[in-house]
């Protein structure tokens, strides 16, 4: 495996923003803070891409001021939400132009590729520098870049295997597409991977889509296919949800 996380915590908080689809960003207007929902999905680096529209607010102040607080969260494990996870991350955030990380966000979010390609929108990219992660109640972690960036070296070697991974695992591998899709909640067949990177990889059908986590991330597309063939056993010995 590649180098992993410097504890549990720095994982578990990874793989929550990984899987994260909403978001609330704060922003700075005139000297006073300014929260709003976006929708994100995380770049192969764990620096989140953001598909914004030039008439939110939100657009208006990054355009005056980069710097910015993003906030993920899980589900409540209980009936009091502090128990959900969150994570907060502080940084700064600018337009992003390269067109495969575009097709990335709508990858993730292919509800909006109808007006993904309007005018009004443009892509940015969220770089977080420091975060903390609470894992639940009482369990409060900081973080900086050492916990929350991958290995550059990992990256640019996925990013390199990635095309070659999804094509074969989709045109070789879709029985497994399918069950590992199933045990993470996906429902249906035709289950097709979009993204893989060093944390996971993303299941696709239509709308739906469903995170994959690795047990720990990777650096090569060898290690990406034992992961695979652990998360395919796991889902096939599970065997079906009771009715």
């Amino acid at each position: 495996m590649g180098d992993n996380p410097k504890s549990d915590a720095a994982w578990a908080a990874i793989k929550l923003l990984r899987a994260s689809r909403a978001a609330t960003i704060a922003t700075v207007s005139d000297g006073q803070p300014f929260a709003s929902l976006i929708t994100p999905a995380s770049a192969p680096d764990r620096s989140l891409l953001m598909l914004l529209s030039g008439l939110s607010p939100h657009t208006r102040h990054l355009r005056a001021e980069g710097r910015c607080s993003v906030m993920v969260m899980g589900a409540a494990t209980g009936s009091n939400p502090q128990t959900a996870p969150r994570l907060s991350l502080s940084g700064t955030a600018a337009p992003e132009p390269d067109p495969a990380l575009k097709a990335r966000w709508i990858a993730l979010h292919p509800y909006a590729a109808f007006y993904a390609g309007l005018g009004d929108f443009q892509l940015w990219r969220f770089r977080g520098e420091t975060g903390q992660f609470v894992g639940g109640f009482a369990s409060a972690h900081r973080f900086g870049p050492a916990q929350l960036v991958p290995d550059t070296a990992a990256v640019d070697a996925m990013a390199e295997a990635e095309a070659s991974v999804i094509e074969h695992c989709n045109d070789d591998h879709p029985d497994a597409m399918d069950v590992i899709a199933t045990a993470h909640g996906g429902l249906g067949a035709g289950w097709r991977m979009v993204t893989c990177d060093v944390d996971g990889c993303d299941l696709a059908l239509d709308d739906a889509v469903v995170r994959v986590d690795w047990a720990a991330p990777v650096d090569s597309a060898g290690e990406v296919r034992g992961e695979l063939v652990r998360l395919t056993k796991l889902a096939r010995n599970a065997g079906p949800s009771p009715a």
